[in-house]
């Protein structure tokens, strides 16, 4: 069981939200004659004066009738006023509550305010143990519901009356829709954690929480409005078999649907039934009152599908901010069937019959609608109804199946390396990632992206300045050189080069990425047919020796830029003087560093608008999923770009939204809410922090070049 009420809580805040959500249901009921509050509707619908007294009987039957010696407040009422609790005795069937004529109105409004008494005398004699604490809490909840289904049964009450009466001169909600944003999120899926886990009320159903398998998929971050459904009319949709499950077709044949529910049409427009009256259909707002029949037609004709209810929770617990009217609007039909989750298990006692005896034949809505108490809905909440109701406040938005991130060939070596490297820096406190890791083939594809991202300064400017230098430092290479990059090339950086040098014999680009390395060699040997290309796969923190057979003159290292700052000052030490016996005598090396500037450039560059950088970051865990086999929840790690001022860094880390574990080669690293992967160092530079840097491992500072604001750098080192 999950209760929002702590043990330190006071019994007077207690009373005070007993009052609160009490007060809801009543309020409701200003305006309406006892008439209204009387009559039936449907088998489906309660009347208005049930929902008042049925909410009053439950805290009666399950909390102060378990008091040794209470006397009910009439005996009558434990059969007028149980719903479906087989556990508590008969009950009146639902379909013939309206015809309880008595007790009257004022006798059931009479009956709430000594059932509210008594409650709040119970909840001052003694604090509530775990088990109380639970059901008083869960008799909230059941009230908000109630007080939710008050109004549909309410509307659908007022739609049966040919006057087409008001309840309400407005309806009683209180936000208005959120305006559509347009567009799709992609979601790459992997091993994901759904269900409530902790941290406030949750009806049993919602639990346990456990994790579900996810392919890439995309949810629309807006709901259908009802123009989209006016389309779908307009093309057939309600005369087209093709488009509907048989059931629902068998339905639509018998219940004559040509449109939503309450929609009337005449006149060339189509006007539908509100709580205010009848009202015309407005083209931009969400569409209520669709069957779950519906919907899954509607998906058909619009060539997508409803996301299942993972989906759905995964998306709107990772991505909140990208949905309009993900909450407070409609309930969302998903494609699941209510059924349990594995483990589930009802609670205890009589309130096992709340939720558990109907997971069959119905299906899952999430969300939550503009008729839902504030402080009710939440991510994890899993409403449900049949596939042919649609009197509820009901809506949709779409989904599609995404492909998969690219796959890459992987060869074992590297593999083992990675999942090494991975696991090592994950029993790391705090946890670290080597961003030598990134550069996969769809690293390395939004790496490219983010160089002509207009936040990302460094490639434009270092591009700029060294078409400058390239010339005059091309002249000192001589004769038969070889230029060997540290990191594979084949952008503009490494041609600027090649075109200032074409005395050139060879050219070796090193990198860990075996397929984005011979993709770049390729190219450059297409565009340079006269240099000879050898590319040598490795880690140029651990340098191999150079191909044999390569130019028989002085090597020339280029590290552009700026990654000499992606590595710890001891790393960067230890590479250059590693590139400076691997080079051998007379080497010269083109290193390029950023340079400090103010934070506000630098973290726009490191978290861009677009959210490149982003994708570039949590592609270390999308790569992890593919080749290890690993189980992170990639969309519940966001991005984060830091400045640290002390170490002179950006850092990039992928913090996780929620806590989680993941396994990876049958090890279980746990992430808590707000732990974070350190994922990349990008160490800004002085030139008297460069001078030292060289000299440090070996080399001479032969040239010293700063381009303009936001200012980059290059350095021509000498052995």
């Amino acid at each position: 069981m999950s209760a929002t009420i702590r043990a330190s809580a006071t019994r007077g805040a207690m009373i005070e939200e007993f009052r609160r959500v009490r007060s809801a249901m009543p309020a409701l009921t200003w305006g309406l004659s006892p008439e209204d509050l009387a009559a039936q509707s449907m088998p489906d619908c309660s009347p208005g004066k049930w929902h008042l007294a049925h909410t009053s009987w439950f805290f009666e039957a399950l909390i102060l009738g378990d008091e040794p010696g209470y006397r009910p407040v009439d005996p009558r009422f434990h059969t007028l006023f149980n719903s479906y609790y087989e556990a508590l005795g008969e009950r009146v069937e639902r379909r013939e509550r309206g015809l309880m004529t008595r007790p009257s109105l004022d006798e059931v409004l009479a009956y709430r305010r000594e059932v509210d008494r008594r409650m709040e005398a119970w909840l001052e004699r003694s604090a509530p143990d775990e088990r109380q604490a639970y059901l008083f809490t869960l008799g909230l909840h059941h009230d908000q519901q109630h007080q939710e289904l008050f109004l549909m049964d309410l509307l659908n009450l007022m739609s049966r009356s040919p006057l087409d009466p008001a309840a309400y001169d407005a309806e009683p909600r209180g936000l208005p829709a959120q305006g559509p944003r347009g567009g799709m999120t992609r979601f790459e899926g992997g091993l994901v954690r759904i269900g409530h886990e902790g941290g406030g009320f949750a009806f049993d159903n919602e639990g346990p929480a456990h994790r579900e398998w996810l392919e890439p998929y995309g949810l629309d971050h807006d709901l259908v409005s009802n123009a989209d459904w006016m389309a779908f009319m307009e093309d057939g949709g309600y005369r087209r078999p093709e488009l509907w499950l048989s059931d629902g077709w068998a339905v639509v044949k018998a219940e004559g649907w040509a449109a939503p529910l309450y929609w009337r049409g005449g006149d060339g427009a189509w006007t539908t039934m509100t709580l205010a009256g009848r009202r015309p259909v407005e083209p931009d707002a969400p569409v209520r009152h669709v069957s779950f029949y519906e919907a899954e037609a509607f998906a058909r004709w619009a060539g997508r599908r409803l996301p299942t209810e993972a989906e759905w929770e995964h998306a709107v617990r990772c991505r909140p901010e990208m949905f309009s009217n993900a909450f407070g609007e409609v309930w969302q039909w998903t494609s699941s069937a209510y059924t349990p989750y594995r483990g589930f298990r009802p609670t205890e006692g009589t309130a096992s019959e709340y939720n558990g005896k109907f997971m069959a034949n119905q299906i899952v809505l999430r969300g939550s609608s503009w008729a839902t108490p504030e402080g009710h809905g939440r991510v994890s909440y899993r409403n449900f109804f049949y596939p042919h109701q649609r009197w509820a406040f009901m809506g949709l938005r779409l989904a599609e199946d995404l492909p998969p991130t690219p796959a890459r060939a992987q060869k074992d070596g590297e593999t083992a390396r990675f999942r090494r490297d991975l696991l090592a820096g994950l029993a790391r406190s705090p946890k670290t990632a080597s961003p030598k890791w990134f550069y996969d083939a769809e690293g390395s594809r939004l790496f490219e992206e983010i160089t002509r991202l207009p936040e990302y300064y460094p490639t434009r400017q270092e591009a700029a300045l060294l078409r400058e230098v390239a010339p005059a430092w091309a002249a000192r290479f001589g004769a038969d050189a070889t230029l060997v990059e540290f990191g594979s090339g084949a952008s503009e950086k490494t041609r600027i080069v090649l075109d200032a040098a074409p005395g050139l014999a060879a050219y070796v680009p090193i990198d860990i990425s075996a397929d984005a390395l011979n993709a770049a060699a390729r190219r450059i040997a297409e565009s340079y047919p006269a240099l000879t290309v050898a590319p040598l796969v490795g880690d140029f923190l651990h340098l191999a020796a150079l191909p044999e057979g390569i130019g028989r003159g002085r090597r020339v290292g280029f590290f552009p830029g700026s990654t000499i700052g992606n590595l710890e000052p001891a790393e960067a030490e230890a590479f250059l003087s590693a590139a400076r016996t691997q080079l051998g005598e007379g080497a010269l090396f083109v290193l390029g560093v950023d340079l400090v500037k103010s934070p506000e450039v630098l973290t726009a560059a490191y978290d861009d608008a677009a959210g490149v950088t982003a994708a570039f970051n949590r592609n270390l865990l999308v790569r992890a999923n593919r080749e290890l086999k690993a189980g992170f929840d990639i969309d519940s790690f966001v991005h984060r770009a830091v400045w640290n001022a002390d170490a002179s860094r950006m850092e990039m880390h992928l913090e996780a939204s929620c806590d989680q574990e993941v396994e990876i080669d049958g090890r279980v690293i746990a992430f808590r809410k707000g732990e974070t992967i350190h994922t990349e160092n990008s160490r800004k530079f002085t030139e008297a922090s460069v001078r030292e840097l060289a000299a440090a491992s070996g080399w001479r500072v032969a040239a010293f070049e700063a381009g303009p604001e936001p200012s980059v750098a290059l350095a021509l080192l000498e052995s």
